[in-house]
């Protein structure tokens, strides 16, 4: 053998190692089913467009099961139920939430304050919030034919702004991230995801490590809605993955006048009032 060909076999040994070494460590720290699919389509080849490891662990177990089926169904992989035991990522049990306020979040005991809407004067019965001038009615994903024209199509962008500030001032990031959640939630409404929205501390949580790891959020966050919406197009979604409610109102907060949304930092669940 000659002395170039010999470096060529060296040189894909050591890639092959290389690459085994890295979906064995991918499995090794999948802590849930959903993840260890992940690693299995990544090892197969068909992680074409899907996200990094971690990034793909800051999703809710819904969205990953939802990121992972296009893939999984073209390698006839079955995805496993995002609301099992095993399917729930460890992020969805986070201590304290995040508050969407201008000011520093207050001690995890503390109860959050009504939000926009005055929440005070709604009740809530069941799967809806009934306030004096209207009612808002529990949001779950829609079918594509329930959709409004062109909102499943490439030019419909997320379209957050970019963090430009110091991400050690906490008022300006919290103040950024409002603004982005605001635009958020309504979006996933808009595409029929509902069921499958972020909670704010879980939004929170990625923007921190988003932007310490040197990625820019609202970046990565269009690139996961974009994502979102092929699969939208081609693959059947659950209507909702648990029949739990919120407990209390002061779990919520109102996005704006026609949405509200609450949550428990496990569970997010978003209101829509039907004159939307």
């Amino acid at each position: 053998m000659s002395r170039s060909a010999a470096l060529t076999v060296a040189l894909l040994i050591g890639l092959s190692s290389q690459f085994v070494a890295a979906q064995e460590s991918c499995q090794q720290s999948a802590r849930t089913d959903l993840e260890r699919l992940y690693c299995e389509v990544i090892a197969e080849g068909a992680g074409q467009g899907l996200p990094s490891q971690a990034d793909f662990r800051r999703n809710e177990p819904q969205v990953q099961a939802l990121l992972l089926r296009g893939p999984a169904r073209r390698l006839g992989l079955q995805v496993p139920d995002a609301d099992s035991a095993t399917g729930r990522s460890a992020s969805s049990t986070a201590p304290s939430p995040a508050t969407r306020a201008s000011e520093p979040a207050p001690e995890p005991e503390t109860t959050p304050p009504a939000g926009p809407g005055r929440l005070a004067d709604c009740r809530l019965q069941a799967e809806r919030i009934v306030c004096p001038d209207r009612h808002f009615d529990l949001a779950l994903n829609r079918p594509n034919s329930e959709l409004a024209p062109g909102v499943l199509d490439r030019d419909n962008r997320l379209g957050l702004s970019s963090f430009d500030g110091d991400r050690t001032d906490e008022p300006a990031v919290r103040r950024y991230l409002s603004r982005a959640y605001d635009r958020y939630i309504p979006k996933m409404v808009g595409i029929g995801l509902g069921a499958n929205t972020m909670s704010f501390t879980a939004f929170y949580n990625a923007f921190q490590t988003l932007e310490a790891g040197g990625v820019d959020f609202a970046t990565r966050m269009e690139r996961t809605f974009q994502l979102l919406k092929q699969d939208k197009q081609t693959l059947a979604v659950k209507a909702r993955y648990h029949q739990k409610m919120p407990e209390t109102l002061s779990l919520c907060d109102a996005i704006n006048r026609d949405i509200i949304v609450c949550d428990d930092v496990a569970t997010n669940w978003v209101f829509v009032s039907p004159a939307r």
